[in-house]
């Protein structure tokens, strides 16, 4: 496989025999693929998750797959849902905010069918969660992984533990994952660092190394993933961003997904990605791109109306000072936001 290509070039990952461990466990325990489940999991198979959980993962507990061969929208996939009595759910936020921004009458439809839906890609903001609890009646869960191991971090859906909105879920069994410091000291709960897992105490990880590249990712025992994230107090893992992403903006560290989540709760916004930019004073400005959902027109009213909002929900220091409205986000094939496309911006 490649890796997605969201902060750069592409790197060849090699998936050995034994991924197939992990991934038939990730069905199993995240995705809670039942023998009577019709299961449907809209992601592209040239992407990993498609690949690994559309594909490989169903065939290999023996279990039928479903595949649509057309570009999607809401309205193909509520027909899919309801004609052929879609139970489990899998894809990507992008996707599911085509959903959402179809409205609750074309989910009327599907209303019913589901029994689970599964999220991965991006961090799944919280008013997706709501939306979809109290138009379709169904629990939609986070879940977080790459290409070069699959998922790992998942709110399972086959196994019992506390859920807690906007948070990435709890290690899947047979992992051993842990927050570093820029030492590589691992850290405590309510202290950003990188994730990591713990090579030795993971059995089930399969990654040992990019193609033809030097083992940069691998040092000390741990497989460094490159993304932002804290330990909850009562153990789960919030997801911050990659390290890239955070934004250092008067000395506060600020993570675009809290940003995002705060705006995408206003009725006007339909998809958003923040970044932060230079700035002499702050070192960093917080910087929003917006596309807005129908009947709304951009304006310096609605720019200003969007920054109160997240004053309101997040604090003074998080929200974003400058406001861009455009018509679509720059994206990989597979729906993830490509950030460094917008600082080009």
């Amino acid at each position: 496989m490649s890796t997605s290509g969201t902060t750069g070039l592409a790197k060849g990952v090699g998936v050995p025999l034994r991924g197939l461990l992990a991934i038939g466990a990730y069905m199993r325990w995240a995705v809670d693929l039942r023998p009577q489940d019709r299961f449907w999991n809209i992601a592209d198979p040239g992407w990993a998750y498609g690949l690994y959980y559309g594909i490989t993962g169903p065939l290999l507990l023996g279990h039928a797959t479903t595949l649509y061969d057309g570009g999607f929208t809401a309205k193909a996939a509520y027909e899919v849902i309801d004609r052929l009595g879609i139970t489990n759910l899998a894809g990507a936020p992008t996707a599911y905010r085509l959903l959402i921004a179809a409205g609750p009458e074309a989910a009327a439809q599907a209303k019913g069918s589901l029994r689970v839906v599964s999220s991965a890609g991006e961090p799944l903001n919280p008013e997706i969660i709501r939306w979809f609890d109290r138009h379709l009646a169904v629990p939609i869960h986070d879940h977080y992984g790459q290409t070069e191991m699959g998922m790992v971090v998942n709110n399972h859906h086959g196994l019992a533990h506390r859920i807690r909105m906007g948070s990435a879920g709890r290690p899947m069994p047979e992992y051993r994952v842990a927050v570093l410091d820029e030492t590589g000291c691992e850290l405590g709960p309510n202290q950003p660092g990188e994730l990591a897992i713990d090579i030795a105490r993971s059995p089930l990880l399969w990654f040992d190394g990019y193609w033809q590249q030097e083992k940069r990712a691998i040092a000390d025992g741990y497989y460094r993933t490159g993304d932002t994230v804290e330990w909850e107090t009562d153990g789960n893992i919030s997801f911050i961003g990659r390290a890239d992403d955070v934004i250092t903006s008067s000395g506060y560290r600020i993570g675009p997904f809290d940003v995002e989540s705060a705006l995408i709760e206003h009725p006007a916004v339909m998809e958003t990605a923040v970044i932060g930019v230079p700035d002499p004073e702050r070192t960093e400005l917080v910087k929003a791109f917006i596309v807005l959902n129908q009947g709304y027109e951009a304006s310096p009213d609605l720019a200003e109306n969007l920054k109160r909002h997240v004053k309101s929900r997040l604090s003074a220091h998080a929200y974003p000072r400058l406001v861009v409205f455009v018509s679509e986000l720059p994206k990989t094939p597979s729906g993830k936001i490509q950030r460094f496309i917008l600082r080009t911006l």
